[in-house]
C-alpha cells in the first residue's frame, strides 16, 4: 500500500506542472548516447508519448553523429572535426543526409508511432522550413556544407501540431539555390523553438549539465542568466561540443522562448524528471 500511495504522490507533485504546460510547445533535442541506447531510446520516445498524452505539444530535433561516422567508415570516406563542427565535402553531404533523414529519422518516428502517438518524419529542406548558409565561422578552414540557420518557416510545423502529430526533425537545411547544409542540430532546435514560441527547449546531452568543472560532477550549476552564461564561454569554462548547445539555448531565450534547460539523456525519463518534478534537473538557463 505505501508504495501506491508514493505512486498516487507523484502523480499529485505533477498535476499542476500537466495544467501549466497543457497545450504549449515544448522542443526536445534528442542526440548522444540517449540515441545509440535502445533502452534510453525508448525511455525518451515514452517520455514524449506521456507528454502528448496529457497535452502538451512535444516537437522532437535529433542529431546522429554516431550513425553519421558508422556510414562514413563503410563508404571509408574520412571527416575531420573543426571547433565542434564536421567538415563536410559534397560527398560526405550525401551520406550526412542518407544517415539522418533515411536511418535516424525514419527509425524515430517507426519507434514514436509504435508507442501510440502519431509522429510524422520532416527534414528542414521540406517546404523550404528551414532556409540555410554556408557556415562562415572563421577563416581558417574551410568546412565546406556545413550550414547556419538563416530562416526557420514555422508553417509546415504548425500545421503537424495543429493535426496532432508529433514532428521529428532532422536539421539538414536547404539554401535558395537547393544546396543541402549540415547543421548542428542543437542550434536546429533553438531556432525551431524560437520560430514556434515554444514555452520550453530541452536539450538532451552526455553529461548532468553545465559543469564548473568538467572533471566534478558535484559543480553542476543549476541556474545560469544569460550574460553568465556567455561569460562563461568567454572565460573557458564552457567549452568544445557545450558551446553550441548554450548558444542554442541563449538564441531561443532572446526571441521570447520562456525556458531553456540542457539535461542528461542518460538519465531514464529524464524529461519528465524535468518537467514534472518540483526539484527538476540539468542546468537551466534563463533571460
Amino acid at each position: 500500500m505505501k508504495e501506491l500511495i508514493e505512486k498516487a504522490d507523484i502523480l499529485i507533485e505533477a498535476l499542476p506542472y500537466m495544467r501549466e504546460f497543457s497545450n504549449k510547445t515544448v522542443v526536445i533535442k534528442y542526440g548522444g548516447n540517449a540515441m545509440v541506447n535502445k533502452d534510453l531510446m525508448a525511455s525518451v520516445l515514452e517520455d514524449v508519448t506521456l507528454l502528448k498524452y496529457v497535452g502538451v505539444n512535444p516537437v522532437i530535433v535529433h542529431g546522429g553523429g554516431p550513425v553519421i561516422s558508422n556510414n562514413l567508415e563503410q563508404y571509408e570516406l574520412e571527416t575531420d572535426f573543426h571547433k565542434g563542427f564536421r567538415i563536410t565535402s559534397q560527398e560526405v553531404m550525401q551520406v550526412v543526409e542518407k544517415a539522418l533523414i533515411g536511418e535516424v529519422n525514419t527509425n524515430l518516428v517507426s519507434l514514436a508511432n509504435s508507442l501510440g502517438i502519431k509522429a510524422v518524419g520532416l527534414s528542414g529542406k521540406d517546404n523550404q522550413m528551414i532556409l540555410a548558409q554556408k557556415c562562415e565561422m572563421d577563416c581558417e578552414v574551410e568546412l565546406g556544407y556545413v550550414g547556419e540557420v538563416d530562416e526557420v518557416d514555422p508553417t509546415l510545423l504548425n500545421s503537424m501540431i495543429d493535426s496532432n502529430y508529433v514532428p521529428i526533425v532532422a536539421p539538414v537545411g536547404t539554401d535558395k539555390e537547393g544546396n543541402s547544409y549540415n547543421i548542428n542540430a542543437d542550434l536546429v532546435a533553438g531556432e525551431i523553438a524560437a520560430a514556434l514560441e515554444a514555452e520550453k527547449l530541452m536539450l538532451l546531452t552526455n553529461t548532468e549539465g553545465i559543469l564548473e568543472d568538467p572533471e566534478d560532477k558535484s559543480t553542476l550549476i543549476s541556474r545560469l542568466k544569460i550574460a553568465e552564461a556567455k561569460q562563461k564561454i568567454e572565460d573557458e569554462i564552457i567549452v568544445g561540443g557545450m558551446i553550441p548547445k548554450v548558444n542554442a539555448c541563449i538564441t531561443a531565450l532572446e526571441k521570447d522562448v520562456n525556458r531553456t534547460h540542457i539535461l542528461d539523456g542518460r538519465l531514464d525519463h529524464s524529461i519528465l524528471l524535468e518537467i514534472f518534478t518540483d526539484k527538476g534537473i540539468g542546468t537551466m538557463i534563463t533571460k
